[in-house]
Formats: C-alpha cells, sequence, structure tokens
C-alpha cells in the first residue's frame, strides 16, 4: 500500500537529477557514474584521475546535507540498525560491489541504460539480495516484529 504522504514529483525529480549527473559523467569525461568504482578508484589514485572522483565523492556529501537541510520532511525516518550494524552492512556492501564488478548506480543505472545483460543479472540479484536480507533482519532475527 502507498502511504498517503508518498508524493511522486520528488521522486520522479531526484530520479532525473540522477539520469542527468549519469549521463553527463559519461558524456563529459567517458566515466560511468558507478559509485563504488569512483570511490575504489579514488582509494589508489592513477596520476591525473583523482580531481574528478574527489569532486563526484564531494557532490553526493554536499547533495546529502543540502537535502537535509532543505527537505528534512523527505527523510524516510530513522535507522532502525546501530551504528556499528550500519558500519558493518557499509563493509558488506563495499566487499559484495567488489566481487559483483560494480554496485547499484553502475549496473542499475549506467549498465541497464545500455542495454547490458551482466548488468541485467547484476541488478536482479542486488534486488533479490536486498528483500531477503530485509525479509531476515525483520521477519527471523527481529522476531516478526
Amino acid at each position: 500500500m502507498i502511504s498517503p504522504a508518498f508524493h511522486p514529483l520528488p521522486a520522479l525529480v531526484g530520479g532525473l537529477m540522477i539520469g542527468v549527473s549519469a549521463a553527463s559523467l559519461l558524456w563529459l569525461n567517458g566515466r560511468i557514474a558507478g559509485i563504488s568504482g569512483i570511490v575504489q578508484g579514488s582509494l589508489a589514485p592513477r596520476s591525473g584521475d583523482i580531481g574528478w572522483r574527489l569532486v563526484f565523492i564531494a557532490g553526493l556529501a554536499i547533495g546529502g546535507a543540502l537535502g537535509a537541510i532543505l527537505a528534512p520532511q523527505s527523510a524516510i525516518g530513522q535507522a532502525i540498525a546501530s551504528p556499528p550494524m550500519l558500519a558493518l552492512a557499509g563493509v558488506l556492501v563495499g566487499v559484495g560491489t567488489a566481487h559483483a564488478g560494480g554496485c547499484t548506480s553502475g549496473h542499475g543505472v549506467c549498465g541497464l541504460a545500455r542495454l547490458s545483460l551482466r548488468s541485467l543479472i547484476a541488478t536482479i540479484t542486488f534486488m533479490l539480495a536486498g528483500m531477503l536480507t530485509v525479509f531476515v533482519v525483520r521477519h527471523v532475527i527481529a522476531g516478526g516484529a
């Protein structure tokens, strides 16, 4: 059931902004907007390859901060996990994206737009793993709460 507070316009605007950003990075820099690859490349940069990565990562942080400041009501809610659990989740996502050869932004946004079969399989896998994780956390670990 869709929440009565749901408004599709912010989701549409956000999706358009993600699409324009991914397309701009590809057209202007010849790079795929895969966040895990961008972050990984900034940790072991090659000469002349760090500037755009740092600007991209800073833009993600600044965009999130601006969103929290300008539209605090858009936050879905409080995290249901402790900070150590969230940190562990972040590490597991990083390890998973390294094994998958990319993340949801690289495969789901850019790869699907390029009609990549590999990205379709990766995105389906991400989605199924995410659904399974939510089910286990909410219904198995939390005891059906």
